[in-house]
């Protein structure tokens, strides 16, 4: 693990290696504080850094608009007693990156994750027939990778060529336009309201008629919009659920704090995950 700076800088723990859409999303969040940044290898590192204090704070990928959740995220924040203290929405630019002297005509592999390519499926089709699809396990190390090769190219992000010194042969390939990923700020403390909030919470239905029906109408009576509903499988209990939803609002508004105190009462099991600002 990176050794941390011994000053009063924010140190950031997110999902590596260097170059990745965690480290865009972090250094975009904490573009205006004084921070320290640490990659990791994976999720529950940057989970068990938070929690050990070895980070201030993490960001964790929980949500893209085309793949749909990240369910090791959601499950951790179910495992865990770590704090939601924001988030951030980044767009996902794909960007198809060379070495430095490598031209299109000189392309014979593409490299990226499996849902990078995935994503870029028609753009290459249509630029690369010829070109053949390796997998690798981040866009990240895909631009790493190809700094060795003369004839192949990556998919991967814009931070990752500058951190390379690679080139960008075509940017903004991906098929869908429309292609964005929510993060999660993480800490070991909560924060306070801005007016314009929203907790997140799990909870799970006693098993009878009408059960999620009631859970659900804590919110409605109390005009409280609901911008998140999902299911989870709750593995202590086969084939029951946990719900984790998202209410506008934070939790030290009496609407909001009235809500979940009455889940409390009729549901088997509540945890708030945490109230803060809604990303713009």
């Amino acid at each position: 693990m990176p050794s941390l700076k011994k000053d009063n800088a924010v140190r950031v723990a997110y999902l590596g290696p260097r170059g990745t859409f965690s480290e865009q999303a972090a250094r975009r969040f904490f573009a205006d504080v004084n921070a320290d940044y640490m990659w990791l290898p994976s999720i529950e590192d940057v989970f068990r850094a938070v929690d050990h204090g070895e980070a201030d704070c993490g960001i964790v990928p929980v949500e893209n608009s085309i793949e749909g959740s990240v369910n090791l995220t959601l499950d951790l924040l179910y495992e865990t007693d770590l704090r939601i203290c924001g988030e951030i929405k980044e767009r996902v630019i794909h960007n198809l990156i060379v070495s430095r002297g490598v031209r299109r005509a000189d392309v014979r592999t593409v490299l990226s994750h499996q849902q990078a390519l995935a994503q870029c499926r028609n753009y290459l089709k249509r630029k690369f027939p010829q070109a053949k699809t390796r997998d690798v396990t981040s866009t990240a190390a895909a631009v790493k990778a190809v700094r060795r090769l003369k004839r192949a190219a990556a998919i991967g992000t814009e931070l990752a060529a500058n951190v390379g010194g690679m080139r960008i042969l075509a940017r903004d390939i991906a098929d869908n336009p429309n292609n964005f990923t929510r993060f999660l700020v993480l800490s070991r403390t909560g924060v306070g309201p801005t007016g314009n909030d929203k907790t997140f919470l799990i909870f799970s239905t006693k098993d009878r008629p009408g059960a999620l029906y009631e859970a659900l109408k804590v919110f409605a009576i109390r005009g409280l919009n609901l911008c998140k509903i999902e299911s989870r499988p709750a593995r202590e209990r086969p084939w029951e659920y946990n719900f984790y939803t998202a209410a506008v609002g934070h939790i030290a508004e009496v609407k909001c704090r009235a809500a979940v105190r009455s889940l409390e009462a009729i549901c088997r099991f509540v945890k708030v995950l945490g109230s803060y600002p809604i990303a713009k």
